[in-house]
């Protein structure tokens, strides 16, 4: 199992055999890594942040910023030494083996599809405020939210579905399946359209600035209250840190970029430093604006609790940041610009599908890939004749993130992705040590700086941010990665290309797309 290695001149012939169409250059990729970063982390996460860490979240944005950056730099090298879909899976299976890599790709379905409901619900609670703003109107409270969970129990009182989440992840799941080029083109619009938003947001904020709301700064210390989890400035750092992630969903798209051993680096390392910039001003502005204190010390987000509580502040008039569904808009009408309040709710509705865009972008190129190595059903490696898309795994992955999102809520959401996404970030950093060692000489269009520190710090970091999770959410990767686990040995180790020893191609010629014509 763990001698089940695929060469990675096997990886790059077989990505010729049966290929994706390349379609997108260094300044698409660029924006496809900005609409996958900047998105649920400011406009929705800000308030379960502010509620773990409260002002310290400035903090919690650095250091999960900064543990991605360690990371972005291993994920460059390999992504540009293996130009093809999969991401940590592919690195995985080139360096560490057939079923750690299983257990990467199992982590990177989790990450990103989990990670689509999460945006799928914060849209929602956008979409809800900026119509009751404008209209008045709003839905019942148990159709516009999922229950609250806890280990404890679940709680129905202050939510049974979330409709408007539902509607979201299958409209963008149409949009995938129609194509990529199309797709990307549409997430340049709305990327422009949410970082204006976010633009205009700081310039309003900022000057309003008191320094009383940064006091006091870490209520909950940096670890959080004795014998809680997930709380402090560390715990909502490990829970922000899905914001930044999208950028792992531009190393998946290698195999429809051109020029991906220049590209993808650009993309990878530019989107992330665009995006850190942002999120550093935005939580500035908000918690200058009108505060970020929790509710109470020592409450998760999410939990019944935490949704009493907000219920009671909301019935006394003086909802806080903490308890809001749409933090940003939360936090101009808070400060009398009611209409660019509305402005931002708009700018929302429009842009976190972009989101939720690359999330199931990313999350069908790993069901693609994981396919055509025989792992799962060959059937799912389809392309569609008209649209060049695996329509049949965007179509399925759609359903399921409609599902996770209509039940959910989004700090939990986040939480469970989380878990995934250390994991798959934990082994690149590894895989890139390994391959120094294993093959040396072999030719790197990107190297990453200091290679032997940084990766290390990143390994830290991983798992650092992974054990101040909540306990909950950390029990998720062992009991998703057990039902992989039956999943690899019940069918993928027996159908395995690697494993039958077909590594040089997956599948006859005929039923892979026809190659491009070359640019007039």
């Amino acid at each position: 199992m763990f001698g089940r290695v695929k060469p990675l001149d096997a990886i790059l012939a077989t990505a010729e055999k049966k290929s994706l169409h390349r379609s997108l250059g260094p300044v698409q990729l660029t924006l496809l890594g900005v609409g996958a970063i900047i998105g649920t982390g400011i406009f929705v996460l800000t308030a379960a942040a502010a509620q773990k860490a409260g002002p310290g979240m400035m903090w919690s944005f650095m250091i999960a910023g900064f543990v991605c950056a360690v990371a972005a730099l291993c994920y460059s090298e390999l992504a540009s030494m293996v130009p093809v879909s999969g991401s940590a899976y592919t690195y995985s299976y080139a360096v560490v083996g057939e079923l750690l890599a299983w257990m990467v790709g199992w982590a990177l379905i989790l990450e990103y599809a989990v990670a689509a409901s999460a945006v799928s619900v914060g849209w929602s609670g956008y979409f809800m405020g900026l119509l009751k703003s404008l209209t008045g109107f709003e839905l019942p409270a148990l159709l516009s939210a999922g229950p609250s969970w806890s280990l404890s129990g679940i709680d129905f009182s202050h939510g049974i579905i979330n409709v408007p989440a539902i509607f979201v992840a299958l409209a963008v799941t149409a949009l995938l399946v129609i194509g990529t080029k199309e797709s990307a083109t549409v997430n340049a619009v709305l990327v422009a359209i949410k970082v204006a938003a976010l633009t205009m947001f700081i310039a309003l904020t900022l000057p309003a600035m008191n320094s009383e709301h940064f006091a006091p700064f870490t209520p909950n210390g940096w670890f959080g209250p004795a014998g809680t989890s997930g709380l402090g400035v560390v715990g909502a750092a490990a829970s922000i840190f899905f914001a930044y992630v999208g950028f792992d969903a531009v190393s998946t798209a290698a195999e429809e970029t051109k020029n991906p051993q220049r590209n993808v680096p650009i993309g990878l390392i530019g989107s992330l430093a665009i995006c850190t910039v942002f999120y550093l001003l935005v939580a500035a502005g908000a918690v200058g604006a009108v505060g970020a204190q929790p509710t109470a010390l020592g409450v998760q987000p999410g939990s019944p609790e935490f949704a009493a509580q907000c219920a009671a502040l909301s019935k006394q008039g003086s909802l806080p940041l903490v308890c809001s569904n749409e933090a940003l808009a939360h936090v101009l009408r808070s400060i009398n610009y009611t209409r660019a309040g509305d402005l931002i709710g708009l700018a929302a509705n429009l842009a976190l599908p972009s989101v939720i865009l690359m999330m199931l972008y990313g999350q069908t190129r790993i069901f693609f890939v994981m396919a055509r190595d025989g792992l799962l059903p060959e059937k799912l490696a389809t392309v569609h004749p008209k649209w060049k898309t695996p329509h049949i795994v965007t179509m399925i992955t759609g359903v399921f993130v409609a599902i996770a999102a209509a039940l959910l809520p989004v700090g939990q959401l986040a939480d469970i992705s989380n878990s995934g996404t250390l994991f798959a970030f934990l082994m690149v950093s590894i895989a890139v040590l390994i391959l120094r060692v294993r093959d040396p000489k072999r030719h790197r269009p990107f190297r990453t700086p200091l290679v032997w520190i940084v990766s290390p710090v990143a390994i830290i970091g991983c798992v650092l941010l992974f054990f101040n999770l909540p306990v909950e959410a950390m029990l998720v990767l062992p009991i998703w990665g057990g039902i992989g686990l039956v999943v690899y040995f019940a069918y993928g180790y027996r159908k395995s290309h690697v494993g039958r020893g077909l590594i040089e191609t997956h599948e006859a010629d005929f039923d892979a797309p026809p190659q491009p014509l070359p640019p007039i």
